[in-house]
């Protein structure tokens, strides 16, 4: 069985759920945070340091600014 690590990226700014298919499959939750405004919340699990390098790829790429990336602990 492959090991997933899950992750949460917090991003500023509002990213549509279509983009979900590029960013890993992860869920795309935005919403409002009192000083940071708008934010985008993306969950879910990766299978490696590559993948979620992929995904942070892809924000930058959309001049996207990262707020936080959490490794999440195992459940």
């Amino acid at each position: 069985m492959e090991r997933r690590n899950k992750y949460r990226i917090r991003i500023k700014g509002d990213l549509n759920e279509r983009w979900r298919d590029r960013l890993g499959r992860m869920s795309v939750v935005s919403r409002k945070e009192g000083g940071n405004g708008m934010v985008t919340i993306l969950e879910g699990e990766l299978r490696d340091q590559s993948e979620l390098s992929g995904v942070l790829t892809t924000l930058y790429d959309l001049h996207l600014d990262i707020i936080s990336v959490d490794s999440l602990p195992e459940e």
